[in-house]
């Protein structure tokens, strides 16, 4: 038997076992994921409705729910509805994490300190994020409210307001994950040399000098990647939402994932419900997509 034969059975045997180690996750993976999304995009192309069963298996018309969104000014409405909250939760978040990163950028006592204690929104359940700003914005019972009346201030009631509802889930969104930005932030900052910045010093450089010509330019890339996985993520706001304002007033926060929601459990049409679950769930796709290749091309123009 020749070296080349046996080293050749070895990578076989090698193969063959990573393939057996790795197949109970593979089979748990595709039982939690593989499994529901195809019944979601079959059900998609049913007119399933939960007060006619017998609509469960009915693929007479499969494009028909499609046609339906494409025509409906409602998911259309909650497509916008989603585009706003996404962008300006992102913007906030980067903004208030940058802001954040570069005053605790110094490793006193106190910012060691500061800097825990901000990561504490990030860490909490969203649903529980949910309840403590949905007291904070009621009138009856708000600290912010009681301060406000105490100091003869207008008392409104944020999460009812139609034009102030939909930004204040972009403020709370904004508070639970600008810790996120700020994480990456810092630790990109702190991976500037001082050389440069004490060069800039020398030669008369400003604060927003040395921040725009050399603090910038090294946490750019950062910046970029912490959007790009902040706009993705900021698709998953429906736990704020449900506790905070119900898609409402009327449908001024309901984005597109809470109008799925509605159309499934509200009002039992599984079958456009899932249509518009189908969607989002291939969009998400394409902006994974995007987000990855994005990312390839921020670490090769690092590298």
């Amino acid at each position: 038997m020749t070296v080349w034969s046996v080293g050749r059975d070895w990578g076989d045997a090698r193969r063959r076992s990573f393939l057996l180690g790795l197949a109970p996750a593979l089979l748990v993976l595709m039982a939690i994921t593989v499994a529901p999304g195809i019944y979601l995009f079959l059900t998609s192309l049913t007119p399933l409705n939960l007060t006619m069963p017998d609509t469960a298996w009915d693929f007479s018309a499969p494009h028909y729910n499609y046609l339906d969104l494409w025509e409906d000014p409602r998911f259309s409405h909650s497509v916008i509805i989603q585009t706003k909250l996404s962008v300006a939760t992102v913007v906030l978040q980067l903004l208030v994490g940058l802001g954040f990163a570069l005053l605790l950028n110094r490793g006193t006592a106190v910012r060691r300190f500061a800097r825990s204690a901000l990561l504490v929104p990030m860490v909490l359940p969203p649903i529980v994020v949910g309840i403590i700003w949905r007291v904070m914005f009621t009138v009856d019972i708000s600290p912010l409210h009681r301060a406000a009346a105490w100091l003869g201030l207008p008392i409104k009631s944020i999460i009812t307001d139609p034009g102030l509802a939909l930004w204040a889930i972009v403020f709370v969104e904004t508070w639970e994950w600008f810790p996120f930005t700020m994480l990456m932030v810092l630790a990109a900052l702190q991976m500037i040399p001082d050389s440069p910045i004490e060069a800039a010093k020398i030669d008369g450089a400003n604060d927003w000098q040395i921040f725009r010509h050399i603090t910038f330019p090294y946490i750019q890339q950062t910046l970029i990647v912490a959007g790009l996985f902040r706009l993705i993520d900021s698709i998953k706001a429906f736990p704020l939402i449900f506790v905070l304002t119900d898609g409402g007033p009327g449908d001024v926060t309901e984005v597109t994932n809470y109008y799925a929601y509605r159309q499934a459990f509200t009002f039992s049409l599984w079958g456009y419900g899932s249509a518009i679950a189908t969607l989002m769930v291939v969009g998400i796709f394409v902006l994974s997509w995007i987000i990855d290749r994005l990312t390839r091309a921020v670490h090769a123009e690092a590298g």
